[in-house]
């Protein structure tokens, strides 16, 4: 989907992160514990960065929550900060009076960090069915039993074809559920935005929804169950050789280096970050670089490799998964790779949007041994290690 040129006419997310999470009995408000080894309230916010339909992101929070939210999202950027309301609704509606004052939305997607796998499938389907009906949920049906209750004791069964289970993102026309929101009475609240929307006389529509947009709660969300034990780790592994010739520039790890020779080869022909993105393709069994970008395509003639892991690592984001660490060693005789290695870090953690400390850059010779001995190429090697949901 193409961005569009005004804000009016673009698709916006606001993800709801203001909460204190009481039931979940942390020592923090939830949407600051870390999951999958991130804070929980980033992985929405990396979804939808990494989504081309979502123009722009807004983020609501607690008052007070300025700085630690700024430390949580840390390096990431492209997105917005409002402070919300002592209820949702109120959290939702000031987020929606932010972005009308900065031109509004054509549409809005509202999300609940507490719900941090969402996938590129589901605001796929959401945006989808917002080309032809003003609003849409995604739905999950229920499989067990359900029943009624009294005190304590078991009463009559419900019928659970006619029950389903609300998730979110939910996606609206941003005018209407503007409105819908300003008319929404003082005295009442609302657990979600579907039922605003349907309080001001709206319809809403449903798509299917995602097992992975489990909504964190209560503590056994947050123990070994919630996160470690029901995530897998992968490992992959990436390999490249580029040779060095004269009147080439040299590019490694996305920065130019001067040398008297340069690799040649496939795009810019950078060895190490080709090396990183078979690493991540191989994480989630993806095949490798030449399959996604054919060095027999012109297109890719000198193109910049860091498009490459952004791809990789947008793939990985679509199943839900989280980059753990990347591990790299550069193998060449020449140039000396130490004065450049720190910069090379601060790149590629970007590129991938993690943390410094997950991205450990070596170099080695080869004792003058071998093509990379002689001078003759650079070669480079790279590992990847990432979590997904175990249904993934």
């Amino acid at each position: 989907m193409s961005k569009a040129a005004h804000p009016s006419e673009q698709n916006h997310a606001l993800i709801v992160a203001a909460g204190v999470g009481a039931r979940a009995g942390l020592e923090r408000p939830k949407q600051f514990e870390p999951i999958g080894g991130k804070p929980m309230v980033r992985h929405s916010v990396e979804r939808f960065l990494s989504h081309p339909g979502i123009d722009h992101i807004w983020v609501v929070i607690a008052e007070g929550q300025e700085q630690q939210m700024a430390a949580a999202l840390a390096p990431l950027s492209g997105y917005k900060l409002v402070v919300g309301g002592a209820t949702r609704q109120q959290s939702v509606y000031r987020g929606l009076l932010a972005i009308r004052q900065a031109g509004g939305a054509s549409n809005i997607l509202i999300h609940d960090a507490a719900r941090p796998f969402v996938s590129h499938d589901v605001i796929d389907r959401l945006l989808k069915q917002l080309e032809r009906v003003p609003a849409a949920v995604p739905l999950l049906s229920c499989v067990d039993t359900m029943v009624h209750v009294e005190g304590e004791q078991l009463a009559e069964t419900v019928d659970r074809n006619s029950l389903w289970r609300v998730q979110t993102p939910q996606a609206f026309d941003f005018a209407k559920l503007l409105a819908a929101h300003s008319d929404f009475p003082a005295d009442r609240d609302a657990t979600d935005d579907a039922q605003i929307f349907r309080a001001a006389g709206h319809a809403v529509a449903v798509v299917d929804g995602d097992e992975a947009l489990k909504k964190y709660t209560m503590p056994a969300d947050f123990g070994v169950k919630g996160s470690r034990d029901m995530r897998q780790i992968r490992t992959g592994m990436g390999y490249d050789v580029h040779r060095l010739a004269r009147g080439e520039e040299l590019w490694l790890g996305g920065i130019k280096i001067d040398h008297d020779k340069g690799l040649s080869g496939h795009s810019d022909a950078d060895v190490l970050l080709h090396a990183l993105t078979d690493a991540l393709l191989g994480t989630i069994a993806a095949g490798d670089i030449g399959d996604h970008f054919p060095p027999s395509d012109p297109q890719w003639r000198g193109a910049d490799s860091a498009r490459f892991v952004e791809h990789a690592a947008a793939l990985i984001a679509e199943k839900g998964g989280v980059i753990h660490n990347v591990d790299m060693t550069i193998i060449c005789e020449a140039p000396k790779i130490k004065p450049h290695r720190e910069t090379m870090r601060r790149n590629i953690a970007a590129i991938l949007a993690v943390d410094l400390d997950q991205v450990s850059l070596k170099a080695t010779t080869t004792e003058r041994l071998g093509f990379a001995g002689r001078e003759e190429g650079i070669a480079a090697q790279a590992i990847a290690t990432i979590s997904l949901e175990n249904n993934q």
